[in-house]
């Protein structure tokens, strides 16, 4: 590659390094996977070998990834939490061998499992938790103090401790934990985490310590950062054996090996084990073991030259399409599941995955049949990669037909399938589902499988029904008896306080979110209003589109709704907006925020704005009244100098509301 060519790649690499980095430490997102991310990073490392003056000191090869986040505390490591060389060969993993043993030739090594989660330090003064924080870029973190010490395996109080302990450990969601969570969040029509990583990291990033404890997180400890001058240590597995014994809890399979090729057949093992485990795993470490030898060693700016961590390669195996199933959603959207010739991916058996929708099927140009590439997204989530073999001629075509009420489907503006039979049976079990969840009417204990028994029995057909459910039918469920029934029926009368927003957003009309719910019911207080208002009543509502306002007239036009809306009148369900304004300060004002805060979240924030009158918007425009931006602002903010829109601090905008 010319010099030129080489500098003008390098630098295209570096963006997307950057932009996908800020998604994955930052935005607890991704859009890439693990693999052609480290293949991108490995790229770049090829450059820069063959043209070393292109090595800048900001190089993601020469950094740690990811910030302090401004909505804590920052903390300064006083040891450097580096990050580790990877390796996606044996050989690498020889050439390795060869550097430690030209400092020392008799050099063992300790492998360990690589847990896919987030860096924490913990720190201990007198056996007592005082301080956990994030890595950060590996100098500066951040203070999470208080959602860690909401982890049970962490202990809180260490006996016989040092005076003083700091250690470091990966925090990280369970796999049950994150299928449990990913259910839950598809239940509440939210966008589901993709993988556990992304999980644990805006479960341990939130400010209310009380989500955090409902994640269940977990940790394990590898390695001792600082100790008191009382404990002199001399090994890694030493002090992992120290670390046992005080009472955290460590990598469940740690080994010491005097040569090379056994380090090899280990991390052989614990790939073919990675399935078994109960955490994500995505390669395992091996350090050397002496600290003598690490000491004289050192570091590189980013890596320690005495550790590598080998990465295990995406899991593909190719199988024959079998039949494609079509399900219906609450809003009468159909998706398509691949079913296939069972394979073993990341030691489970995975014989189904979703294709999400026509587009896509046409996109892998797949049909039942063919031979098809499948993983498993993050070791988690199963999915069709791409096309191996053809063996018939066509692409399969979504029938429109419902499979449910067959009923005719239409197609949408957005390319999805649609059922528009206000009847149809699956539409009405989904639509209670997400009338139950925690963002609408917020029932507790009314899950996804417990709805599905009740349609069954024929026991609700619609949402009205389940105010009318009776502690006697309650018993009926499987695995019900006098507690979980009473608890059931108790939540259901328990939902019928909420507020109209609430039940607004519960009805599951199209196109309508919790804030258009909110607006809706600011604006017309009762939901007798609201079911008499004209479209044109509607697009009086500062940022409501004519979609929307349609959307609402169409829905309560229907003679079903109007039948449910009865029982739910009937059955005591409150139909009346209490607001929840505290003041008028921002009335006639509109915000955008963007960035991050240094305390508020931007729910926090948008929704003071709501509560003192003024209006949140997503998108800088000529009718902004102001920006409110922190860190990492970006284009709104661009957008907002150019058009003379007054920028705000955190500060400037609680002062606003104060005076």
């Amino acid at each position: 590659m010319e010099f030129k060519t080489a500098q003008e790649k390098l630098n295209t690499l570096k963006q997307q390094i950057a932009y996908h980095s800020d998604l994955y430490y930052n935005q607890n997102r991704t859009e890439i996977s693990d693999y052609e991310y480290d293949m991108l990073m490995q790229q770049i490392k090829h450059i820069e070998a063959e043209y070393p003056q292109l090595v800048t000191a900001d190089s993601p090869t020469q950094t740690v990834q990811g910030v302090a986040n401004s909505t804590f505390e920052k903390v300064t490591h006083t040891v450097k939490m580096e990050s580790l060389l990877d390796a996606f060969s044996y050989d690498e993993l020889r050439d390795f061998d060869q550097k430690v043993r030209a400092v020392s030739p008799a050099a063992k090594y300790v492998v360990e499992t690589k847990i896919d989660g987030l860096s924490m330090s913990l720190e201990y003064v007198n056996g007592v938790f005082t301080r956990g924080s994030t890595r950060g870029d590996g100098v500066v973190g951040e203070d999470v103090t208080q959602n860690l010490a909401t982890i049970k395996s962490i202990p809180k109080k260490i006996e016989n401790a040092p005076a003083f302990l700091e250690v470091r450990g990966e925090v990280y969601m369970p796999k049950e934990v994150f299928l449990n969570l990913v259910q839950k969040q598809e239940e509440e029509g939210k966008k589901p985490f993709k993988n556990p990583r992304n999980a644990a990291s805006g479960s341990i990033r939130q400010k209310d310590s009380k989500i955090t404890a409902e994640r269940n997180l977990d940790i394990f400890v590898f390695n001792i950062q600082q100790i008191s001058d009382e404990y002199t240590l001399a090994s890694h597995k030493q002090s992992l054996d120290l670390l046992k014994d005080l009472g955290f809890k460590v990598s469940p399979r740690y080994n010491v090996y005097d040569n090379i090729e056994d380090v090899i057949k280990e991390i052989e093992e614990i790939g073919n084990m990675r399935g078994n485990f109960s955490f994500e795993i995505d390669g395992a470490v091996v350090k050397v073991d002496d600290f003598e030898t690490r000491q004289e060693m050192g570091s590189t700016n980013k890596y320690p030259r005495w550790a590598i961590a080998y990465k295990y390669p995406p899991e593909e195996k190719s199988t024959i399409l079998r039949e494609i199933e079509i399900s219906v959603g609450r809003t009468g959207v159909l998706t398509p599941t691949a079913v296939f010739d069972t394979v073993q991916l990341a030691g489970t058996s995975v014989q189904r995955a979703v294709l999400h929708n026509q587009d896509f099927i046409d996109e892998k140009q797949i049909n039942i049949g063919d031979e098809i590439l499948v993983r498993k997204a993050g070791d988690i989530i199963p999915e069709v990669v791409k096309l191996v073999k053809k063996n018939t001629e066509n692409v399969f075509k979504i029938p429109m037909i419902c499979p449910s009420c067959q009923s005719e489907i239409i197609k949408t503006e957005e390319s999805a399938l649609r059922c528009i039979n206000p009847e149809c049976p699956e539409q009405l079990t989904r639509n209670i589902i997400h009338f139950a969840s925690r963002t609408a009417m917020n029932i507790d204990g009314l899950g996804e499988s417990i709805v599905y028994q009740l349609a069954e029995k024929q026991l609700i057909h619609d949402v009205g029904d389940l105010y009318y459910l009776t502690y006697e039918q309650a018993l009926t469920l499987e695995g019900f008896k006098d507690k979980s029934a009473k608890n059931l029926v108790s939540a259901i009368a328990e939902s019928k306080k909420a507020n109209l927003d609430k039940l607004i957003f519960a009805f599951g009309i199209r196109n309508i979110g919790e804030k258009a719910a909110t607006l809706l019911a600011e604006k017309f207080k009762t939901l007798d209003n609201l079911i008499n208002a004209k479209t044109e009543d509607i697009t009086e509502i500062d940022g409501f589109g004519l979609i929307g306002a349609n959307s609402v007239v169409e829905y309560f036009a229907k003679d079903t709704v109007k039948e449910v809306i009865e029982k739910l009148k009937n059955a005591g369900v409150n139909t009346e907006y209490i607001s929840t304004r505290t003041s008028e300060t921002l009335a006639g004002k509109t915000f955008v925020v963007t960035g991050t805060l240094p305390s508020l979240s931007r729910d926090e924030a948008e929704k003071l704005i709501a509560d003192n009158g003024g209006k949140a918007a997503s998108s800088v425009s000529k009718k902004t009244s102001y920006v409110l931006a922190g860190e990492k602002a970006g284009s709104k903010l661009d957008k907002a100098k150019t058009l003379g829109i007054p920028v705000i601090t955190e500060q400037e905008f609680l002062d606003m509301i104060n005076n």
